[in-house]
């Protein structure tokens, strides 16, 4: 199954249409490769973080005892590897960005996957943790518009492929 690419100018939410569309089974057989990958760069990005504090904390030091500086290699060190990390992980969201789908929150975990509903453009919405994907939302509402895909809201698709393509 070719899952396709997002064009690079394709952004959903723009009115751009996305050049791949999901449906639900689709989208729930990705999500196995979404959380390993989301869960990797999450990590990823935890150690970025860290070593930004520390080379926060180095500067905050030089400046602190009048410009004197602390062992110039650990700081080359600890930047490098910084650098390497933050490539990594635009690495991994780009693996996952291939699929078609778009990482909103690295932090949150969420994920949209473009969809039709009523021929309309809108997003098949997942947050790590979740077990299926359960909730949408239209292309300018977001995460606090979600609706449950088997809700009783009028406006919310019913699982069947009449509405969500």
């Amino acid at each position: 199954m070719e899952l396709g690419v997002n064009r690079p100018d394709a952004s959903v939410g723009t009115g751009i249409m996305a050049s791949k569309y999901f449906n639900r089974e689709e989208a729930e057989q990705l999500l196995p490769l979404i959380e390993e990958s989301l869960k990797q760069a999450q990590s990823q990005k935890e150690a970025v973080d860290a070593l930004q504090g520390d080379l926060a904390n180095a500067a905050s030091r030089i400046m602190v005892l009048g410009g004197s500086y602390p062992p110039y290699s650990d700081l080359v060190k600890k930047k490098s590897e910084r650098d390497e990390i933050s490539t990594k992980i635009l690495e991994t969201l780009a693996k996952i960005q291939e699929t078609g789908c778009l990482v909103k929150d690295l932090d949150e975990g969420l994920v949209d996957f473009p969809c039709m509903i009523d021929g309309q453009e809108a997003l098949l919405c997942w947050k790590l943790g979740e077990n299926r994907i359960e909730y949408w939302h239209g292309t300018e509402e977001g995460f606090a518009g979600r609706k449950r895909i088997d809700g009783d809201s009028s406006e919310t698709p019913p699982s069947s492929s009449s509405r969500v393509q």
